[in-house]
């Protein structure tokens, strides 16, 4: 990766999109739904890793519970909104408007594309794999796989490519808890996970210690950097 921040910033369609360009123009791109308060903290993370060279491109001013919700549910917490299932309406802005913009501006086309995310947008990671063929690989990261009917919505539906490797990870305490949601966390994540691999789909499960608040951007950039790191 680059040794000094480098990025450029785009608005489109209510959304801020900020590009880290790698330093080759042949080399991979990783899309990263996340806040905007956490895009630098995340890119430093990376270089810490010593990640193979590739383009960071991190979009945010996301609405959580619409834009990475595939479907329509009830809010899992007391007094919170409900989902609102914008899933398919925001990955059409992003493979139509965002990503046309961003890849036109590179030197280079990018060797493969990968997307990766946090809590919701870690579910929105892998269901964009199900409704899109642009992404081989792909980063949930303490991902919302409690989410109702997502677990048999993998079971029962292939993705609309074969994704080269997956990397799932959840804190060990997320499934501590009496949301009759969120205990289910860490058995539906490793079925999940069980399930790509039975399909001969490079799998990582990360258990890492913690509940689901801490080390965010470590776990991101762990998860990404292990997508970069695989054989391509």
């Amino acid at each position: 990766m680059k040794e000094h921040l480098d990025c450029n910033t785009y608005n489109l369609s209510g959304k801020r999109v900020t590009v880290y360009p790698s330093k080759s123009p042949v080399s991979p791109i990783v899309y990263l739904n996340s806040s905007e308060e956490e895009e630098e903290q995340i890119y430093r993370a990376l270089e810490e890793f010593c990640c193979p060279d590739f383009t960071l491109v991190t979009i945010s001013g996301l609405d959580w519970n619409h834009d990475m919700t595939p479907w329509n549910m009830q809010s899992a917490f007391q007094g919170a909104p409900p989902c609102t299932g914008g899933a398919d309406a925001y990955l059409r802005l992003l493979t139509q408007q965002i990503l046309p913009t961003v890849e036109s501006a590179l030197p280079g086309t990018p060797v493969w594309r990968g997307l990766a995310g946090y809590s919701l947008a870690g579910l929105f990671a892998l269901y964009a794999l199900y409704r899109t063929p642009v992404f081989s690989r792909a980063a949930s990261i303490s991902g919302s796989l409690w989410f109702a009917d997502f677990r048999e919505y993998v079971l029962t539906h292939e993705t609309m490519a074969r994704p080269a490797c997956l990397y799932l990870s959840l804190g060990d305490r997320e499934c501590r808890t009496g949301n009759p949601y969120l205990k289910t966390v860490q058995e539906r994540t490793e079925e999940i996970a069980a399930h790509y691999a039975a399909q001969g789909i490079d799998t990582h499960f990360q258990l890492n210690p913690g509940n689901h608040f801490k080390n965010p951007v470590r776990r991101m950039a762990a998860g990404i950097d292990w997508i970069l790191k695989r054989p391509v």
